[in-house]
């Protein structure tokens, strides 16, 4: 699966389709505003404003975002600029937060910031950063299924029609030569749209095969007797894919360009953190999950999910774009216009700050 060299394309998205929705990263369409941010005494407000206003889903592969909340980088960041969040349970949920001026920023996958840019004309949003690589896998019933080969026939959930996974899973079972109608998931495999939330009872009662599914949803295939016949990041060069961006809304950016910036900062020595205090930063994630979600993950759960997933400063652009031309070969999407869904000039200059790389965008960045 190389990425794709081919980075400009003209927009067309199948309107009737629930193109590239964020089933992979949660549930539902409401958010949960969290309003508990400490400002420090004696900082001094970013941009003259009051606050800025901070989005992302209550799911592990938000690690970042979960971790620079609960241990307070973003507020620090910010100074006197309280930091606000929001969780939300779906990707149009956010992106029309952000549309509507809800939230600034946000933690989001690939599958919608794709769809809520080339929805708006490439007007409403950039990707200014990523977040996360990986924690995708194809969990089977060991029963049924213990080589590839043996996927033929059987019926394997995925979290949404035309959803990342879904796209993925897709173009997989194309390149094992077998056929699906993409719109009815029928074929050489049956595809079952199934919410992430209930494949794991799905998959217990005996009505799945198995399921191409995100973190923590495969590690609860695998704690209900699954195992893991594929990790998708072996699929790719070097192991690594986007599961996560950042975005921001355009107007914000223009105007703002300095609490950007202090966010950015914040999302990488977020990063930076978690790597150096790993087991600290995965109780502190999940510590934040329980707060907002209402329950933290049993480490059987935690402990795996956690391991999979790649904490990364690069929006890993090229293999957006990959996904992208996937969704086109599977009949799911006309190919898009991506020129300009990228804004990596603030993110470079904290990464340079740091002493670090700059990142690239693929040649999808704006002019």
């Amino acid at each position: 699966m190389p990425a794709t060299t081919a980075l400009r394309r003209t927009l067309a998205v199948i309107a009737a389709l629930p193109l590239l929705s964020l089933a992979a990263c949660g549930y539902g369409s409401e958010a949960k505003e969290d309003d508990t941010a400490q400002v420090a005494a004696g900082a001094e407000k970013i941009d003259g404003l009051d606050s800025v206003r901070i989005g992302y889903f209550g799911n592990v592969t938000h690690a970042t975002a979960l971790v620079g909340n609960q241990k307070g980088f973003f507020q620090k960041a910010l100074g006197a600029t309280e930091a606000k969040y929001a969780t939300f349970n779906a990707g149009p949920s956010e992106i029309e937060a952000l549309n509507s001026g809800s939230i600034d920023i946000g933690w989001i996958g690939p599958s919608p910031a794709i769809n809520g840019y080339t929805k708006s004309g490439g007007k409403n949003l950039r990707i200014i950063g990523g977040s996360a690589s990986g924690g995708v896998k194809l969990v089977v019933n060991p029963d049924k299924i213990k080589s590839v080969e043996d996927v033929k026939g059987k019926r394997i959930a995925t979290p949404q029609l035309g959803n990342t996974q879904d796209v993925a899973f897709l173009n997989w079972v194309a390149e094992q030569g077998w056929k699906v109608d993409a719109q009815s998931g029928k074929g050489d495999v049956t595809v079952v749209r199934s919410d992430n939330k209930v494949t794991p009872d799905a998959y217990k009662a005996g009505s799945l095969d198995g399921a191409w599914v995100p973190e923590p949803t495969a590690s609860k295939l695998v704690a209900e007797g699954g195992k893991v016949l594929l990790d998708e990041s072996t699929l790719w060069p070097d192991k690594k894919f986007v599961i996560t961006n950042i975005i921001v809304s355009q107007k914000f950016l223009k105007e703002h360009p300095k609490a950007v910036e202090a966010v950015l900062k914040a999302s990488a020595d977020t990063n930076e953190w978690i790597k150096a205090n790993p087991d600290e930063a995965k109780a502190a994630a999940n510590k934040q999950l329980e707060k907002d979600t209402g329950k933290a993950l049993p480490a059987e759960v935690l402990d795996p999910a956690w391991k999979s997933i790649e904490l990364t400063d690069d929006p890993l652009a090229a293999t957006l774009d990959a996904q992208a031309e996937h969704a086109v070969k599977a009949g799911l999407l006309k190919e898009p216009d991506l020129e300009g869904i990228y804004d990596l000039t603030l993110l470079n200059k904290v990464l340079k700050a740091k002493g670090e790389p700059a990142v690239d965008d693929a040649g999808l960045g704006v002019k």
